[in-house]
């Protein structure tokens, strides 16, 4: 018995050395994922990516090995890839200030249909501002939860536009897989503790797919449609403008059928990237040069 229990003991002493790492050795962090596949977690470069034909409509059905990404002119290994049809996590930043009190109900109401238009397994978040951004809605898959929260909006306040854009964009950015932002604003800037450069700068570095709706007052101020179109362009997003009332349920609609034809292309940046250092990307389609293709212009690291 006392042998029995020697013997036990150093199997145990043996097993424990072995399994053991070394005392100087470091471990990766490792994320477990379903269907037991271990994925090291590795922050990569995300390139939203719509491509269109020479007519103008959208081309579907392209893979992996369709795309060329180059980073300052060096060619890229695609990490990650996301069709047309992958899941969609959408937020929905909403001016929700006191001049907004007349054309709210329009928007309310497209807003509903853009709801609608989403997937089953797409998930919604809502989002409004005045002085500061509020979270009306988190990221959700129940439709009929993110519509009641539209519904319950209400207009007050002043407009602190470029805050709102910086601190929600970083939040949707957090978000797996494809993502997206739709902003709608009627008035210019006059609460933010950033400028619109600066807001512009965090927007780049994120990479989030900005899409920018200016309404009423906002379409009187040529620097802020200007600083619109810019978020707008360097992500991969559109700019629009509602001039009309019933452009609102138009724009929304556009919005809508664009997320569904985004191709989300990942890869790990090169080493040595230097912090602060704009970074140009450029996406091709192989073998078709005649393939429009729009996507964010580059990137740069904190």
């Amino acid at each position: 018995m006392k042998m029995k229990l020697a013997v036990t003991r150093w199997l145990l002493l043996i097993a424990t050395v072995l399994l053991s790492p070394p005392a100087n050795s470091q471990t990766a962090p490792i994320q477990q994922a379903p269907g037991d596949v271990f994925r090291v977690k590795v922050r990569l470069v995300e390139v939203y990516a719509a491509v269109f034909d020479h007519s103008g409509r959208y081309v579907d059905g392209l893979t992996r090995d369709s795309f060329d990404v180059r980073e300052d002119g060096q060619a890229q290994n695609i990490a990650n890839f996301e069709a047309s049809t992958v899941r969609l996590s959408c937020g929905i930043l909403l001016d929700t200030t006191g001049s907004m009190a007349a054309v709210l109900p329009r928007v309310k109401n497209a807003v509903l249909k853009l709801i609608d238009a989403l997937g089953p397994d797409d998930a919604v978040a809502i989002y409004s501002f005045d002085r500061q951004v509020t979270l009306r809605q988190d990221f959700t898959t129940d439709k009929a939860a993110a519509k009641r929260a539209v519904l319950r909006l209400r207009a007050e306040g002043e407009t602190a536009l470029f805050d709102s854009i910086a601190q929600t964009s970083q939040e949707i950015a957090q978000q797996a897989g494809k993502k997206a932002l739709v902003i709608f604003t009627d008035g210019d800037d006059n609460s933010s503790t950033i400028n619109a450069n600066a807001a512009i700068n965090r927007a780049k570095k994120l990479g989030l797919p900005l899409y920018t709706i200016a309404e009423g007052e906002a379409l009187q101020s040529r620097p802020l449609k200007k600083t619109l179109a810019e978020l707008s362009e360097s992500t991969g997003g559109l700019p629009f403008e509602a001039r009309k009332s019933g452009d609102i349920e138009q724009i929304f609609q556009e919005i809508s059928h664009d997320l569904r034809h985004l191709y989300l292309i990942s890869y790990k940046p090169p080493p040595g990237v230097e912090p602060g250092k704009w970074r140009k990307i450029d996406v091709a389609v192989r073998g078709q040069g005649d393939y429009r293709i729009r996507s964010k212009q580059g990137y740069s690291v904190e």
